[in-house]
C-alpha cells in the first residue's frame, strides 16, 4: 500500500513539474516569435558539442572503473561502457535509485564483487553530486547575492570530498543501524576519492564547454564567459537530478535553466526558451541513444539462430 502511495505521489509531482516546465518554455517561445528572430542552426558546431559530451562520458566511465579497482575488482572498458550507458536509462524512471541499482547488478554479472559493484556505484554518484554542486557555486559565485557564502560552501564541499574515505564507513554503519541491514563499506584510499573527484569535475567542465558550443550552434552566438555556461548547465542539471520525482529531471531542469540563463546574462528574451527546449532534446538523445542501441544489439544477438538451428535432422 505504501509503495502504491509513493508511486502515485511521484506521478502527481512529475506531471505537475512537466506542466510547469511546458508553460515556462511556451511563454519563452512566444516571446521569441514576437521578436521576429529566426533560427539558423550551425550543425557542425552542434555535432562538435556532442563529441565533447561523449568525451565527458568516456572520462566518467574510466573514473568509475578506477573506483571499482579500489575494492580490488576489475571490469574491462568495453563492459564498463555498456554498464554505464544501459544503467543510464534508469535516470528516466522516477526515484533515481534505478540507475545505481542497475549499475550494481550489471557489474556483478561481469564478475565484480557485490560490495565493489554497489559501493562504487554509490561513491561515484555521491562524488559526482558533491563535485557538481561545488563547481556550480565556484563558477557562478560572482552572480550570487552572497558571493562569500557561496565560496565558503564550495570549500566545505571540497573538504567533504577529502574526508569521504574516512566518513563513508561510519556513515554506512549508521545507515545500516537505521535500516537494520548490514552495510559494509571498506575504507577507501584517499587516491580513489580524489581520482573520482577529478574525473567528475573534468566531466562537468566538459559539459559546460559543450553547452556553450551548443548555444552558439543553435542561436548563432554565445555571449559571456565559459564559467557561466558551466554554472548554468551544472546547476540546472543537478536541480533535475535532486528532484527524485522527475524522470530525467524533466520539468525541473528546464525552469532552472531558463532562470540561470537570465541571471547569468547569457540569453535574452525568448532565446532562453529556445536554448532550453533544444538542449533538452539534444541531451536526452545523447543520454538515451547509446543505451537503447546497446539493448537493441543485445536483443538481436539473442534472436540470432545458432549455426545448426536450420540443419536437417540426421
Amino acid at each position: 500500500m505504501r509503495r502504491k502511495s509513493t508511486r502515485f505521489l511521484f506521478a502527481v509531482l512529475a506531471v505537475a513539474a512537466i506542466l510547469f516546465a511546458t508553460r515556462e518554455i511556451w511563454g519563452q517561445w512566444r516571446r521569441f516569435q514576437e521578436s521576429g528572430a529566426s533560427l539558423s542552426p550551425r550543425w557542425p558546431l552542434i555535432a562538435a558539442s556532442s563529441a565533447v559530451v561523449f568525451l565527458a562520458y568516456a572520462i566518467l566511465i574510466e573514473t568509475w572503473r578506477r573506483t571499482v579497482r579500489a575494492w580490488d575488482s576489475e571490469v574491462t572498458w568495453g563492459a564498463a561502457a555498456r554498464i554505464w550507458f544501459i544503467s543510464n536509462l534508469g535516470r528516466y524512471l522516477p526515484g533515481k535509485v534505478w540507475q545505481i541499482g542497475a549499475m550494481g547488478i550489471m557489474a556483478q554479472q561481469r564478475g565484480v564483487s557485490p560490495i565493489a559493484a554497489t559501493g562504487s556505484a554509490i561513491v561515484i554518484n555521491l562524488v559526482n553530486l558533491l563535485a557538481g554542486i561545488g563547481l556550480t557555486l565556484a563558477a557562478g559565485a560572482e552572480y550570487f547575492d552572497q558571493r562569500g557564502a557561496a565560496i565558503v560552501l564550495a570549500i566545505v564541499l571540497l573538504a567533504a570530498l577529502a574526508l569521504a574515505p574516512r566518513l563513508l564507513p561510519p556513515l554506512a554503519r549508521l545507515l545500516g543501524a537505521v535500516t537494520r541491514r548490514r552495510l559494509e563499506v571498506p575504507r577507501l584510499p584517499d587516491s580513489a576519492i580524489w581520482i573520482a573527484a577529478l574525473g567528475c569535475l573534468a566531466a562537468w567542465l566538459l559539459y559546460g564547454v559543450a553547452f556553450q558550443m551548443f548555444v552558439a550552434g543553435v542561436i548563432g552566438h554565445a555571449p559571456g564567459p565559459t564559467s557561466s555556461y558551466v554554472a548554468a548547465f551544472t546547476g540546472s542539471y543537478l536541480a533535475g537530478y535532486i528532484a527524485v520525482f522527475a524522470p530525467g529531471g524533466l520539468g525541473v531542469r528546464e525552469p532552472a535553466l531558463i532562470a540561470a540563463l537570465g541571471r547569468l546574462g547569457l540569453t535574452a528574451g525568448g532565446e532562453a526558451g529556445i536554448v532550453t527546449l533544444t538542449s533538452r532534446l539534444w541531451l536526452t538523445v545523447l543520454e538515451l541513444l547509446p543505451g537503447l542501441l546497446l539493448l537493441a544489439a543485445d536483443t538481436l544477438r539473442k534472436r540470432e539462430p545458432l549455426p545448426n538451428d536450420h540443419a536437417p535432422n540426421a
